[in-house]
């Protein structure tokens, strides 16, 4: 069996940007976030995957936040850095640099636009964990890239040692991988929505956009079904549905920058061609943030002038 990089809840971070049109990466405040994940129990640190913009990043300032992220966490989780791309030779020198900087691990993204067959993947993805000596996660996000990795080809690739897992986002295929590929592949969900699904079908957790508001809640899904408590692992499945609609009322990672500008973490807004929100659309995600707070978030008791 393969040991898991992570069990549990690993966020997918934003990349906090400030300047003109976005143009420099806020480098105090991802210590911020990042301060704030492992706080709240975050399992890994993903870094520079969709949600952190990694495709609007020359590879100087990839591999700088990749580093920054690595010395931030000071070995006390995980560090996850997406390094894929659709020209498999630039894969291979950003994820050696990225190893080189310090990451734990590496998240690897389908070849986008070009549309590579299953033989190319199996190619691509090859010559990459053989040019590196750390875990792989590959990605499956048929919705971004045009392309899916099937079982059978899954199948293959968990076969080469460093081939870790799979960040799945087609989870109709899940049943059909974990019987084809057991225990020589681990899975991960894609999709918040859809955590204990995957838990259920022998999954390690899930790789998560909801995690950068509220990882504790994150955490405790993956947490409690491990532990025998799947009611209550549902029933926190269930308390976040509204939340994930909103946070993917637009195109990740639109909506979830727009979540923490509201609760205050101040990140800046997307690099263009991503843009912001429609203001229907923050309204329509700030009322379901207002709803889950009045829900599930507890307010503090102030006794005798004590915040407990």
């Amino acid at each position: 069996m393969k040991k898991p990089v992570f069990t549990g809840a690993g966020c997918a971070i934003v990349t906090p940007f400030k300047g003109s049109n976005n143009s420099e990466t806020d480098f105090d405040k991802l210590g911020e976030l990042i301060e704030f994940q492992i706080k709240g129990g975050t399992d890994a640190i993903v870094i520079c995957g969709t949600t952190g913009e990694s495709s609007t990043m020359p590879d100087s300032e990839h591999l700088d936040v990749i580093e920054y992220a690595v010395k931030k966490t000071a070995g006390r989780i995980p560090v996850i850095a997406g390094t894929g791309s659709n020209d498999t030779a630039h894969g291979i020198n950003l994820s050696r640099e990225a190893v080189k900087r310090g990451a734990d691990a590496l998240l690897q993204v389908t070849p986008y636009y070009n549309k590579a067959t299953q033989k190319g993947l199996i190619e691509h993805y090859t010559a990459i964990a053989k040019a590196v000596d750390v875990p792989i996660i590959l990605y499956n996000v048929p919705s971004r890239t045009g392309v899916n990795i099937a079982p059978d080809t899954l199948k293959k690739l968990s076969l080469i040692p460093n081939i870790n897992g799979v960040k799945e986002c087609n989870l109709g295929q899940v049943s059909e991988t974990r019987c084809k590929c057991g225990d020589d592949l681990n899975i991960w969900s894609g999709e918040d929505g859809q955590v204990t699904l995957m838990l259920g079908a022998g999954g390690q957790g899930v790789i998560s956009v909801v995690s950068n508001i509220y990882p504790r809640v994150m955490h405790d899904m993956v947490m409690k079904y491990k532990a025998g408590d799947v009611n209550g692992s549902w029933e926190l499945q269930a308390s976040i549905l509204g939340l994930v609609k909103a946070l993917f009322c637009e195109v990740n990672p639109i909506p979830v920058k727009g979540a923490l500008n509201i609760l205050g973490f101040n990140v800046g807004g997307c690099r263009l061609p991503l843009c912001d929100m429609e203001d229907k659309n923050r309204e329509f995600l700030k009322q379901a943030i207002e709803e889950y707070k009045a829900k599930n978030v507890k307010k503090p008791i102030i006794v005798k002038g004590a915040l407990k």
